[in-house]
């Protein structure tokens, strides 16, 4: 049977308040549409002008507006949401850049630190260097959901194909991808490192995007995106907030596993 899944895309600021009254708008949309599992993007509730800014929000893990907001937009809306990102206090003086997803009666049920560090010099002289203010998480993440099992994962992860495979290894059948890629990193890769973790993983991928520009000058691709394990994609906004919503069908998904059985064809070496 079927369930219908839907991603979030947003052009957050520096307001939690004013993008966390959009977040609501959308999930409630998404809900009205019949989406049971939601998945928004990374820094949902705050694109920040800089490392200081960001830190400035961070919240100690399990208190805080930002995740008693989000935990009362999903009871609100009944749905299973994946909560993007938002900084969580790390013991160094850092934050987490954590993925929490919350189940329909509000209540927190996972929580994901995004593993890989966005560290790059992006063609063009856009430098990053993510890990300065963000902590590395160490482990992978899956939550059963009405969908399915589902791996967690954030933006710069999609390029490491091992963190998938770990997550196939613990039973995932669908992939969250909360993100922010550039303007010019998503033109480049945002849609084919998708659709290669969909079809190499035989799984559903639900990327939720940032879209547009950002304090600091930042510029991000967009392209929210739902992929089947047949790499097709199945829905995708690609410009301005909004929602794309597509249809989850693990029967699908189990059939191509049987006639077409890539994961059981490794072979360790």
């Amino acid at each position: 049977m079927s369930v219908r899944a839907a991603v979030v895309q947003l052009e957050s600021g520096a307001d939690p308040d004013a993008n966390l009254a959009s977040i609501a708008g959308l999930v409630a949309a998404a809900a009205a549409a019949g989406a049971a599992l939601v998945v928004l993007p990374e820094n949902c509730a705050l694109m920040a002008d800089g490392d200081a800014a960001r830190l400035a929000r961070a919240e100690d893990d399990g208190a805080g507006p930002i995740q008693d907001a989000l935990a009362r937009i999903a009871r609100g809306t009944g749905v299973w949401l994946v909560g993007g990102t938002l900084p969580l206090r790390a013991p160094d003086g850092r934050a987490y850049a954590s993925c929490l997803v919350f189940g329909p009666d509000g209540a927190r049920v996972a929580r994901y630190d995004k593993v890989h560090l966005f560290d790059v010099e992006v063609p063009g002289g856009e430098r990053h260097r993510e890990s300065g203010a963000t902590a590395p998480g160490a482990a992978a993440v899956v939550v059963d959901t009405p969908c399915g099992c589902l791996g967690l994962s954030v933006c710069y992860d999609l390029r490491f194909p091992e963190l998938y495979r770990a997550l196939v290894d613990r039973g995932a059948t669908l992939f969250a991808v909360p993100a922010a890629f550039t303007a010019i990193t998503g033109a480049a890769h945002w849609e084919v490192l998708l659709r290669a973790r969909a079809i190499e993983d035989q799984c559903f991928v639900l990327a939720a995007a940032q879209h547009g520009s950002h304090p600091g000058g930042r510029r991000t691709h967009g392209h929210s995106t739902i992929v089947d394990p047949w790499g097709e994609v199945l829905a995708q906004r690609p410009h301005g907030p909004g929602i794309a919503v597509a249809d989850i069908d693990p029967d699908r998904l189990v059939g191509l596993r049987q006639r077409f059985p890539v994961l059981g064809h490794r072979r360790p070496l």
